[in-house]
């Protein structure tokens, strides 16, 4: 899908066609075809590969320069369904006309620049919507990290009641969410870095800086490090918590042997007394009036010492 966007004089968002681009368009690629890829490719004087980079689901966070194009690739935050989450490429590419996003998928940062929200950005200034994007995706990340610590506290109830597989499958699925985050953010925070040393330097970029995108870029960079922050916190708290559980079922396992193994020694004495006098040779009792009895209460008797012997030693 190619969707071509610009910011008019009166904020209004206007959709162009292909053939109608301007100076300070936005071209929005998300999914695109082979074709698709081509035609922007053609029309804007850019190399394939920068639209295809974007679109590899590995591709780690970087930055790439090359005849006067820009390109900058960071990970943004996908919430796939309900508590499983994973990380996605944002390829965002500077021509000296045109501001270009690549995303294999459709996700809520890019979708929340549309026409509703047209009067808090300008297509045609490039270095504040780069801010724009860059710090709407750290928020999702914050936001992201809130929804998977409320989730995470009340899997931990769920599991207090009762041990279920699911619940700790949920556990599982939060955790290697704060992994793909871990990775992202630290990636994400290389490429900020390297973007601030351009506000420095004098080589000559399709970026221009003025004071405030240099406020806005330092902000972007403080939520990035609190969003790491908050993930290392919520990964250790969540692997201590995986280990706790795991020494729980355990602990629980045993004390559930350790009865089942009382309770088959308890029912192996009668069993003995019934082997015993059950054989064809001459035994107490064997002509007595109430033998049977007899051995009824004797094996029953000595059931019971064994049963209050393993209660007095804690096997209950």
């Amino acid at each position: 899908m190619i969707e071509i966007l610009k910011t008019q004089d009166n904020n209004e968002l206007v959709e162009l066609s292909i053939s109608e681009a301007q100076c300070g368009s936005w071209f929005n690629l998300i999914d695109p075809t082979y074709e698709e890829i081509q035609k922007v490719s053609l029309v804007l004087n850019l190399d394939e590969s920068f639209l295809r980079n974007s679109l590899d689901v590995d591709e780690r966070s970087r930055m790439e320069y090359e005849d006067g194009h820009l390109l900058i690739i960071t990970n943004i935050p996908v919430m796939e369904d309900e508590g499983a989450f994973d990380t996605l490429p944002l390829g965002i590419i500077f021509t000296p006309t045109s501001f270009i996003t690549v995303c294999s998928k459709e996700n809520r940062i890019i979708s929340s620049f549309n026409k509703e929200t047209a009067s808090f950005f300008d297509t045609r200034n490039k270095t504040r919507f780069l801010l724009n994007i860059l710090f709407r995706s750290t928020k999702y990340y914050l936001r992201y990290l809130n929804f998977i610590n409320k989730q995470t506290d009340k899997i931990e109830d769920d599991l207090r009641r009762t041990m279920k597989n699911k619940a700790l499958f949920q556990l599982f699925e939060a955790q290697k969410s704060l992994v793909y985050f871990t990775t992202a953010l630290k990636d994400n925070y290389i490429v900020l870095q390297k973007i601030m040393r351009l506000t420095k330097s004098t080589f000559a970029t399709p970026l221009k800086f003025n004071e405030d995108d240099i406020d806005l870029l330092e902000d972007v960079i403080i939520e990035n490090k609190q969003a790491l922050e908050m993930v290392e916190m919520h990964r250790n708290i969540l692997e201590n918590m995986m280990d706790a559980f795991a020494s729980i079922i355990s602990n629980n396992l045993n004390i559930v042997m350790k009865f089942l193994t009382s309770i088959t020694i308890i029912l192996a004495i009668p069993t003995m007394f019934a082997s015993f006098w059950g054989m064809n040779v001459n035994l107490p009792f064997a002509s007595h009036q109430f033998g049977f009895v007899i051995v009824i209460l004797i094996s029953g008797l000595a059931a019971m010492l064994a049963a209050a012997l393993f209660a007095k030693k804690g096997m209950f």
